[in-house]
């Protein structure tokens, strides 16, 4: 019996010859992060247990990215945390407001996260790095403080499940569309600490930004993690970032599933029936086709996070907005993902046209995806974002209500100033 790619590369971080699921492991890690929330109580329990040193400086990430800047003493106190300790140790992946990004967006793009590595993060959107065929997934904070202790991290062998998309996807249908999709088909529990693997031929066919969606929002099925296998996409994506931010690195190892790999499940989707999905609250798995949708009204729209924040996701939003002007009672708020996201914004002329049709642009933030800031939600307000959840009280008040959707749909919302397909406002 073969093996998988999430099992391979669990097994290459351990001293074993065999591996199954439900078996507990403990693992070598290549990286483990967390931000201003989960990496405070990460390093109080660090200092508690009498740490001294940290396993490897350069495979510890520190990002500043729910609260900041700084909305309160409270956020700026957590903050500082992460700047003492990375300063304290020497950390050099640490990134201070300027440098920072939302944190799943900038390891990847900055080439931090590589194919075949086995990464853990204090943020259940670890698992984003599935995209990339690494193994990756969300850990509490008392395991990231012995992670950064010991460098390794315990865990439970996965389940798998495999998920072949065939077909041909229908216009601004996306990777987001896809794993709304799925989420609706097998619910928030469906695959329920298990590793979601995508493939077949639309998968081969996605770019990297609609891959890093999709295994972002595995967490959303209760999966453990969300992978891809690398292929000449995948390849040319790392390269390219290795060349721009990590000329010293030149290689990665990858992992491919065996054919005959052991799974729990085998589920395939023909996507040519698939149509732009909105999920209605209170949770993700509430999908369905945005022609279903009549008459809702939106006070908001966001487009950013970790989900749909990077450079693709924007152009696919101005497509939409160009020459347009929003509905003047709506709130159209663009948080791209990381600085660099910014920048080419601003070149691409991307800034203008979403300026123009009245929107704002703020620094790259988590934003109000978690009820942080810079856009929560007031009493009976709805909004239509980008984002990955849409539990009660999530973008603020618990009697608000929030849409998910891809970024031309939220786009075309803005516009109409209620949900709204993007064909009807092309």
């Amino acid at each position: 019996m073969g093996y998988t790619i999430t099992e391979k590369i669990l097994m290459a971080h351990t001293d074993k010859k065999d591996i199954a699921p439900g078996e507990f492991i403990s693992a070598k890690l290549d990286f483990c992060l967390g931000n201003d929330i989960t990496a405070p109580i990460a390093i109080h329990e660090f200092k508690r247990i009498g740490a001294t040193k940290v396993f490897d400086r350069k495979k510890i990430g520190l990002i500043p990215d729910h609260f900041t800047p700084a909305k309160d003493m409270k956020s700026a106190n957590q903050a500082k945390i992460l700047a003492d300790f990375a300063e304290e140790y020497n950390i050099p992946n640490y990134f201070e407001i300027g440098k920072m990004g939302v944190e799943h967006a900038l390891l990847p793009e900055r080439a931090i996260v590589k194919p075949g590595e086995l990464i853990i993060g204090a943020d259940s959107h670890t698992c984003t790095y599935g995209a990339l065929g690494a193994f990756s997934c969300g850990v509490g904070s008392t395991d990231l403080a012995a992670a950064f202790a010991t460098g390794e991290c315990w865990f439970r062998v996965p389940e798998q499940i495999k998920f072949i998309y065939k077909g041909k996807l229908s216009k601004w249908v996306t990777g987001k569309d896809l794993i709304l999709y799925t989420i609706g088909e097998i619910g928030v529990d469906g695959a329920l600490y298990k590793t979601m693997e995508f493939t077949g031929e639309v998968i081969r066919k996605l770019p990297m930004d609609d891959r890093l969606s999709m295994c972002n929002m595995a967490i959303e099925a209760g999966a453990k993690n969300g992978i891809i296998e690398p292929d000449e996409i995948t390849r040319k994506y790392v390269k390219e970032a290795m060349k721009k931010y990590k000329p010293e690195i030149s290689s990665f190892k990858e992992y491919q599933s065996d054919k005959d790999a052991r799974y729990s499940q085998v589920i395939e989707y023909d996507v040519s029936k698939i149509e732009p999905i909105v999920s209605a609250p209170h949770l993700p798995s509430n999908a369905r086709s945005v022609r279903k949708f009549k008459d809702v009204k939106v006070d908001q729209v966001v487009i950013g996070s970790c989900t749909n924040g990077r450079i693709s996701d924007l152009r696919i939003a101005a497509k939409i907005l160009k020459g347009k002007r929003i509905k003047p009672w709506v709130r159209l708020i663009v948080l791209p993902a990381t600085q660099q996201v910014y920048l080419d914004a601003v070149k691409e002329g991307l800034a203008k046209i979403f300026i123009q049709a009245g929107g704002i642009f703020s620094t790259p933030s988590c934003g109000p995806c978690l009820g942080g800031h810079l856009g929560i939600l007031g009493e009976g307000e709805v909004a239509i974002a980008t984002t990955n959840r849409n539990f009660v009280g999530r973008m603020g008040h618990p009697k608000s209500e929030v849409y998910l959707s891809n970024p031309a749909v939220a786009a075309a919302s803005a516009i109409k100033g209620k949900i709204t397909s993007p064909e009807v406002v092309e």
